[in-house]
């Protein structure tokens, strides 16, 4: 067992006390407020298979679920003001954007983030400006090297620059890559230390950050008002996943309250902390139901935690 899937056993077995506790409360239905009094929010990947076939329709079924808030994750074959003009005629708002970033071209990200009515600008890494390392077996994507973590660095400062002139917050999100220990030295870490606390924001993935072995509690802890955003995200059980080539765990993802983690304790840091939005993402397979029923459970869970 490696030292990210001893420390994810000790995370999840620490929370399923809490987990158990909620299992006979959250499926009661929408009867206490939402966590920290702020609106349901869901990253549009978790819906991308009926996103694709019908956006508008489904923009209004997320509504009627009781969605208040997305994440945009692209706008298909829809210009970004098309897209908005769906997101409103659905009665939704975009507070964050996930764009792909032109170095040389940052203006074209940011006119898609107003057309949105975003406030964040988010990239979901930046592995593709900045990264050399290779796979590691059971990651989502390359592990982070210490080159690449400070390559990385470099990069979020020029976009956040950029960014802040642009009326905008540039915000990282992280997969589990980040978390790779390099001789005693995280790259997560090493972006939150060599980056402008102004200018560059971070989106924890709960999900991922816990299946790579790191508590979101110590971080929102240990750097307040640098993550004004989470992604709420399960996966399942040890005896649930499958093994990879190379023997790593594979992260299967599940729906909120059906999985491991108990959002209880991390709401709770994470308002300390300055959370201003939360986005649940489901990854797949789904394979116990389709991603709109999915999407209703995962609301389910989120509602019942006020």
């Amino acid at each position: 067992m490696t030292n990210a899937e001893s420390r994810r056993r000790f995370l999840v077995q620490s929370s399923q006390l809490g987990a158990a506790a909620l299992a006979s409360t959250w499926l009661a239905g929408r009867a206490s407020a939402n966590p920290l009094g702020l609106p349901v929010g869901i990253q549009l990947y978790t819906v991308n298979l009926p996103m694709q076939e019908d956006p508008a329709g489904t923009l209004r079924k997320l509504r009627e679920i009781g969605y208040g808030e997305v994440e945009s994750a692209g706008f298909g074959s829809l210009s970004a003001k098309q897209f908005r003009q769906l997101l409103d005629d659905a009665g939704l708002t975009c507070p964050s954007a996930h764009l792909t970033f032109d170095i040389d071209n940052l203006s074209a990200a940011f006119e898609n983030a107003h057309a949105l009515g975003a406030q964040y600008a988010a990239s979901g890494s930046l592995h593709a400006l900045a990264g050399d390392s290779k796979p590691a077996a059971g990651a989502s994507r390359p592990a982070m090297s210490l080159d690449e973590a400070k390559r990385t660095a470099e990069i979020a400062n020029r976009i956040g620059a950029a960014a802040k002139r642009a009326g905008l917050q540039y915000v990282y999100h992280n997969h589990d890559a980040e978390f790779a220990d390099q001789g005693g030295v995280i790259g997560y870490d090493l972006l939150l230390r060599e980056t402008d606390p102004d200018l560059v924001k971070f989106e924890i993935d709960c999900g991922w950050m816990i299946f790579a072995g790191r508590n979101p509690i110590d971080y929102f802890n240990k750097h307040p008002n640098r993550f004004p955003m989470i992604h709420v995200k399960d996966f399942l059980g040890s005896h649930d996943t499958g093994k990879t080539a190379g023997g790593a765990t594979e992260m299967l993802g599940a729906e909120l309250g059906r999985g491991q983690i108990d959002y209880r304790p991390i709401f709770a840091a994470a308002k300390r902390a300055g959370l201003r939005h939360y986005f649940v993402e489901q990854e797949g397979p789904f394979s116990r139901m389709n991603q709109l029923r999915a999407a209703r459970v995962d609301y389910d869970y989120l509602h019942s935690l006020g």
